[in-house]
């Protein structure tokens, strides 16, 4: 699952910053009001619109509704009015409607309920920063949009410049969630960097993000290692991180986040064509890049990729 905290952590982690809620949505380089006035609005696609299935129905007819869990910027969260939910996932999903020639309507949820209501006809799509998995292809169908990418972030001082393979990360002291992808993959990396007879990476748990980003800071570890698009936003926010490099989370292969449909719904092939027309006339790229997620981009959307096997 790729999946980021509640806007609570975000909360925590700013009070223990020293900062107010307030600070926190005016992170000079992220505009969180409701309004959004540098939205993107994309061309009808008509390649796009013939390929959606004439027995389609959406669930309201000339809307796309879309399930969103607004977990925290910069892909969503509810903006300075508390209800309107803003990010670089809304952008897109606005991007794909009007592709579609169709209003956008968004459902927020919560994470652990897309499924269901993606299931049950509740939304047309859900766009929510879901990786590709084996095992949710076996329920779902997927139009990829994003690269799915972890980073490594350090403080603004730190010595290290970059990482971007085991040795690089070789001796480390490196924050990360228990139990996650990202665990995952670095154990393995430093069971490389041992067999190369280099120093383990040594792995730091904490119980939230305020206490991580506590330990980063005062020097008790080297790096924290979360979702990108999270740290792109915190780093802005704080101004004390840096990245220093990017993981994927199918590493050593790519793994890709995707519009969710209903299996079998005939919709992913319309959302792919849709989201390849916004690569080509660059709507997609200046999306990205207002979010300040350009490294995540996809060169080409695929229906169906192989995802992140079953472990």
């Amino acid at each position: 699952m790729i999946a980021f905290p509640a806007l609570r952590t975000l909360l925590i982690a700013a009070m223990a910053s020293g900062l107010s809620f307030g600070a926190t949505r005016a992170a000079d380089d992220f505009d969180l009001s409701p309004q959004q006035p540098g939205r993107l609005h994309a061309a009808r696609n008509e390649a796009a619109i013939a390929a959606i299935p004439k027995e389609f129905k959406f669930v309201t007819p000339g809307k796309f509704t879309i399930a969103v869990s607004p977990g925290g910027p910069p892909l969503a969260t509810y903006a300075t009015d508390a209800k309107t939910v803003v990010g670089a996932d809304p952008d897109y999903a606005y991007a794909i409607a009007d592709s579609l020639g169709l209003t956008l309507e968004i459902v927020p949820v919560a994470w652990i309920d897309w499924p269901l209501g993606l299931a049950s006809g509740k939304y047309d799509a859900v766009i929510s920063n879901v990786g590709v998995t084996e095992q949710r292809k076996e329920k779902f169908d997927f139009s990829t949009y994003r690269q799915g990418l972890h980073g490594f972030f350090v403080k603004s001082d730190s010595p290290i410049t970059s990482i971007k393979q085991p040795k690089d990360a070789a001796g480390l002291r490196i924050i990360v969630g228990a139990g996650t992808n990202q665990e995952r993959i670095l154990v393995k990396w430093s069971d490389e960097d041992v067999a190369a007879g280099l120093k383990p990476i040594e792995l730091q748990y904490y119980d939230d993000e305020a206490a991580s980003l506590l330990a980063l800071r005062s020097g008790r570890a080297d790096v924290i290692v979360q979702p990108h698009a999270q740290l792109v936003f915190i780093a802005a926010r704080d101004k004390n991180i840096k990245r220093v490099g990017t993981l994927s989370a199918g590493w050593p292969d790519r793994s890709d986040v995707a519009i969710t449909t209903r299996k079998g719904s005939g919709l992913a092939d319309a959302l792919t064509v849709a989201t390849n027309g916004l690569i080509k006339d660059g709507s997609y790229a200046k999306i990205l890049d207002h979010w300040h997620l350009s490294e995540e981009a996809l060169p080409a959307s695929e229906t169906n990729p192989p995802g992140l096997p079953k472990y």
